[in-house]
């Protein structure tokens, strides 16, 4: 098992990527273990948590890359009205739920706390499968993904 405490900078291009696919949870984590597709297994005591798309790991005949699960999340258009997205922040905010923004929609994890208040105020919202990476989740390795 290799053990890795960091995401790795400048890699050979023409190397063949290999996937270890993380939900959003582990991918919070600073210690773990995984298995890439190719079989290969890793152990993670990082300083700091890796992001998706992150190169992780480098061998003769591969790089190592970090993928997150899509999970199902909630699609909230925000359309052009200032109110109304300060009051969908404001309405999500008081559940302590995180949220991205993905353009001119909103997106938070789906739960049934937060359909039930969607419906109850009657904001209309879509159903999807996304790589979800909130506002204030991620963190910032200086480089640019």
């Amino acid at each position: 098992m290799q053990l890795i405490h960091d995401h790795i900078h400048g890699w050979d291009e023409a190397l063949p990527r290999v996937l270890l696919r993380a939900d959003r949870g582990t991918l919070a984590k600073r210690r773990w273990r995984a298995t890439a597709e190719d079989g290969t297994e890793f152990g993670f005591d990082l300083e700091h948590p890796l992001e998706n798309g992150d190169a992780f790991y480098a061998a003769e005949n591969a790089v190592y890359f970090v993928e997150q699960n899509p999970e199902a999340v909630l699609e909230i258009a925000l359309g052009s009205d200032a109110a109304g997205a300060a009051r969908l922040g404001w309405l999500v905010g008081n559940l302590h739920f995180q949220i991205a923004i993905d353009g001119a929609v909103v997106l938070v994890v789906d739960d049934p706390a937060v359909r039930q208040l969607l419906e109850r105020e009657h904001v209309e919202f879509a159903g999807s499968e996304r790589i979800f990476v909130s506002l204030g989740g991620g963190h910032s390795h200086g480089h640019a993904h």
